[in-house]
């Protein structure tokens, strides 16, 4: 089993910044590519960066250039650093493991075995 928390969100003008945590548990998380979606009402989740356990990096294009993701094995935490928020970027992000000893950086949420609860992201124009 795996669990993860994210931690970080909040309300921030179009512009700033704002740093996601998402910690996991577990002894998988050193094994385990691990993605950041998110969602807003009515919309299906999507895809917004990941980081694979070699360290190969994948961003969607909207984000690509503002958002940075890394991870930390020895904290078993992956991070979103984002940069030059827009009030597009609102919505409530999701932190995702795939523990499935993956090859690939998969992009559908479906490729994902393990998700936090999300926290809220708010950009305010």
């Amino acid at each position: 089993q795996v669990q993860l928390v994210e931690s970080g969100g909040g309300l921030v003008q179009a512009g700033g910044s704002l740093r996601l945590s998402c910690a996991a548990s577990g002894r998988m998380f050193s094994s385990s590519n691990m993605g950041w979606f998110r969602q807003t009402p009515g919309k299906e989740r999507e895809f917004v960066a990941a980081i694979s356990w070699r360290g190969n990096i994948h961003y969607a294009d909207s984000v690509k250039g503002r958002f940075t993701i890394s991870r930390d094995n020895a904290k078993n935490t992956v991070y979103l650093q984002m940069n030059s928020l827009k009030p597009e970027d609102t919505a409530v992000y999701y932190c995702a493991a795939d523990t499935s000893y993956p090859r690939f950086i998969v992009v559908a949420p479906g490729g994902y075995d393990y998700w936090g609860q999300g926290t809220q992201i708010t950009v305010s124009s």
